[in-house]
């Protein structure tokens, strides 16, 4: 990136920084999918982080002049977008899921699955929330689809908030304590269905690990800062979805649904299970690879 110093007596407001980070964002070519699609998104976050003001700026301060001091905190949160690719959610500590704001750092995902249409939707018309009692969120990372799911969705459901990895859910209970949902959304500690003896649920939700050693390979170099553990699955692409299919009936009530994300590995589970009725789930906004499928049909996957 252009020496600081030059750029701190060259560029002088709100609008210059954002205008010239952008150009400096598309020069290097970055990657950009891990909350903002663009380089001018981009910009307006970090700057706006290092400014302390919200995501949208009045017009009045466009034209705003900077001082020295935030010209710099700015400067060295666009050299480590550039320089070392960490991803925009890295460096301001906050993603977006659903609408709401979600504490980030590196022992978790950055959120960005489109479940989060799903549940602004109140998981419509695939389930009906007022028969929905207890939720498992399997995999759940910083807990944004357990939290999402009961701020928007089932308001008055438990949800558990399953992790393997212990350092996430201390991510995932600082996002549940600043929602204030301790009483209905609890953590455990537990490799996939593990530590889940006894319990049934009416609904199973999994955004699990998906992608095989080729594609995280080639994947571009902001999803590496990522826990790899969020992303591997086992030369398919399939480990834990398979596990997932073969156990998740032992833990869904009767009438009970299973949601799971596969992303790309979307083409394998279906040659893989040509015989199992998986629905497909659209979206509006973009994003493939969520499956539903009924207990019933879930038990059938192993007949």
């Amino acid at each position: 990136m252009e020496n600081s110093k030059f750029m701190i007596n060259e560029l002088h407001t709100v609008g210059d920084f954002i205008r010239w980070g952008a150009t400096q964002f598309n020069k290097a070519n970055l990657f950009f999918g891990h909350g903002t699609e663009n380089a001018i998104d981009e910009a307006v976050v970090l700057v706006c982080h290092a400014l302390h003001l919200p995501p949208e700026i009045p017009d009045v301060l466009w034209h705003s002049r900077l001082t020295t001091v935030e010209k710099q905190a700015i400067l060295d949160l666009f050299n480590q977008r550039i320089e070392q690719r960490i991803p925009t959610p890295y460096l301001t500590g906050e993603a977006w899921f659903a609408q709401m704001r979600f504490f980030v750092d590196k022992q978790v995902l950055i959120p960005r699955s489109p479940i989060a249409e799903l549940i602004e939707q109140g998981f419509q018309p695939w389930v009906e929330s007022n028969e929905v009692e207890h939720v498992l969120d399997l995999c759940t990372g910083s807990g944004c689809i357990a939290i999402a799911s009961a701020m928007i969705a089932f308001p008055n459901a438990e949800i558990d908030a399953v992790d393997i990895s212990s350092e996430a859910l201390e991510v995932a209970n600082k996002n549940i304590k600043n929602y204030g949902l301790e009483q209905r959304v609890h953590t455990i500690c537990s490799d996939l269905f593990s530590n889940l003896a006894g319990k049934r649920y009416d609904l199973i939700i999994c955004n699990p690990p998906y992608v095989d050693p080729h594609a995280l390979e080639t994947m571009p170099n902001e999803y590496h800062h990522e826990p790899k553990i969020g992303l591997e699955a086992g030369e398919d692409g399939l480990l834990f979805v398979k596990q997932i299919l073969e156990k998740a009936p032992d833990y869904l009530t009767p009438e009970g649904k299973l949601i799971v994300e596969v992303g790309v590995s979307k083409t394998q589970l279906i040659e893989q299970y040509p015989d199992v009725p998986f629905r497909w789930i659209e979206f509006q906004r973009g994003g493939l690879g969520v499956f539903l499928l009924t207990r019933e049909e879930c038990s059938s996957s192993y007949v």
